[in-house]
């Protein structure tokens, strides 16, 4: 009976040594989902602004993510961002950031879930 206990604690050890090594590359997985976010953030047609004159960089162009700890920022480069999503007493709501990560966290969720398991 004791050596099947030990063999059976000999396969948990080598689990956790196995989910530790991936654990090293976690901020690697979260910035995947992270970019891929970003990448469709950037491809929406608005909120965008009729503004273009030199020098004026449209909301969307500005989106971003950066590491920050153990996780990993996705958000505006715009002070006004969070506004344009929420609205104020002044303008109405415009979301375009929770939507679209509603709509598409399952495929974030997919690609970060490959990037653990040692996908590309």
């Amino acid at each position: 009976m004791a050596l099947n206990n030990e063999a059976s604690f000999r396969e948990l050890d080598d689990i956790f040594k196995e989910y530790a090594k991936k654990a090293d590359n976690l901020s690697e997985v979260l910035q995947t989902g992270a970019d891929a976010f970003v990448k469709d953030l950037k491809s929406l047609p608005s909120p965008r602004s009729n503004i273009h004159k030199a020098g004026y960089t449209h909301m969307i162009d500005t989106f971003t993510s950066k590491p920050e700890d153990e996780d990993v920022l996705v958000g505006w480069g715009k002070y006004y961002g969070r506004m344009v999503e929420s609205g104020t007493k002044k303008m109405v709501a415009r979301p375009h950031f929770y939507p679209l990560f509603k709509r598409n966290k399952d495929r974030y969720f997919n690609l970060m879930i490959t990037k653990f398991h040692g996908g590309r």
